[in-house]
């Protein structure tokens, strides 16, 4: 297939996005949709945290949809979903409720898009009962240490007698300093894993939360999402020392298992809303990554729940973003070189630049025959290599609508400090 015929097809899909008829367009896809996924193609530019906002409010106004489940840790999202839902003890504000997501790499959630995001769900929640609330969710695995301390807290605020039982399981990670790293070498390598009593743990927190009294149901929710996170986490840090794929699709499959139990909370009739990276949002099959026997949470959901999911994947030719040169390393802006000739980014842009929706029916297309390599940009990144960040894909497998914003700037991290210019 040449050029020309993939140009052809591209037209015949592109419409112009930034309008309120393309916005209107796009939601009126998601109608019949229990999961609506919106990608992003880097964890540091604003336009795709923005865009994915206005989409998500309209879904909350006017379809319904009940919560909001990120590629973020569930305790820092906890905090920040409390003060959503205005909770007597909540942060004051905000700002505060952001001050939790310290983890590298922090700007993920800690910026001004979120923290407009937040005041937004703040203000729709008020006033309305609890059953009735929009939530914010993480439904991510990296939390170790810090859901284990979320637990204990949990435990001792309700002077559980499983207390003694979560300290001693967890004096077993001890040894480790707080260091994922060394645990997973020594699980993996030695033998010296937690599994065992962390699924203890886990069995005695399970479905708790349908059995406690209303106003502390979520509170309950939150210590077995903790325990999820846990295990998980073990689980993940043991795999990763001997397989990268692996410790991928447990990742990817933990979150799966997170936004079940969320539903399961919220009720029949619940509806999602996922914010997470292009990678894990658009179906693996798609991709080469099923040929590394990979999963991600767009393949799982679409598996299990077919036509009810909804995946909206996101692209831009270039501009500006956050990441870091290494993992841990302080965050810099970072320029997005112009996309590689015969990319998806690129031909789109040849089509004109600006910036444009493309709604994908689940009709044959001349483009469903054609892997071309797709833009993804990671939490540690380097512009000088950049022909190693593209992702072969058939772009109308993999997402249900794509989002073309031609030129795209880096996010506003709230302590703006941080950032190296």
């Amino acid at each position: 297939m040449d050029d020309s015929t993939v140009m052809q097809a591209i037209r015949r899909l592109a419409q112009p996005f930034g309008s309120a008829e393309a916005l209107d367009s796009l939601v009126a896809e998601t109608k019949n949709a229990t999961y609506v996924l919106l990608g992003e193609a880097s964890h540091g530019t604003s336009e795709f945290y923005s865009v994915r906002a206005e989409i998500t409010k309209r879904l909350i106004t006017e379809e319904g949809f009940r919560f909001i489940a990120v590629e973020g840790d569930w305790p820092s999202c906890y905090t920040l979903n409390r003060y959503i839902k205005g909770y007597p003890d909540a942060a004051p504000h905000a700002r505060a409720a952001l001050s939790d997501y310290t983890r590298w790499p922090a700007w993920m959630w800690a910026n001004r898009e979120i923290l407009e995001l937040a005041e937004w769900l703040r203000s729709y929640n008020e006033g309305r009962p609890d059953e009735e609330k929009a939530g914010f969710y993480g439904i991510d695995m990296y939390s170790l240490w810090e859901s284990m301390d979320e637990i204990l807290k949990y435990l001792s605020s309700k002077g559980s007698p499983d207390l003694e039982a979560a300290k001693q399981a967890f004096e077993c990670f001890e040894p480790f300093g707080r260091d994922e790293q060394s645990y997973g070498i020594s699980a993996s390598l030695y033998g010296e894993g937690c599994e065992d009593e962390v699924i203890t743990l886990l069995s005695k927190l399970q479905d708790e939360w349908k059995d406690v009294h209303p106003a502390d149901r979520e509170n309950a929710l939150s210590a077995e999402l903790n325990a999820m996170t846990v295990q998980g986490a073990e689980s993940y840090y043991r795999t990763m020392i001997r397989h990268d794929s692996g410790s991928w699709n447990i990742r990817d499959r933990h979150m799966v298992a997170a936004l079940d139990k969320l539903m399961e909370f919220h009720g029949e009739g619940a509806r999602a809303v996922v914010w997470e990276h292009n990678t894990h949002i658009g179906d693996a099959r798609a991709t080469d990554m099923e040929q590394e026997q990979m999963v991600n949470v767009g393949q799982l959901l679409r598996e299990k729940y077919d036509n009810a999911v909804y995946a909206v994947g996101f692209g831009t030719y270039g501009g500006t973003v956050i990441a870091g040169r290494a993992w841990g390393a302080p965050p810099e802006i970072m320029q997005v070189p112009p996309a590689m000739k015969n990319s998806w980014e690129e031909l789109l842009h040849r089509d004109g630049a600006e910036d444009k929706l493309l709604l994908f029916s689940r009709e044959e297309t001349v483009l469903d025959r054609k892997v071309i390599g797709h833009r993804a940009i990671g939490v540690v990144y380097h512009p000088e290599r950049e022909r190693g960040n593209y992702v072969p894909s058939i772009l109308t497998r993999r997402y249900d609508a794509f989002i073309y914003l031609d030129h795209t700037r880096a996010l506003s991290p709230v302590e703006m400090g941080l950032i190296q210019a």
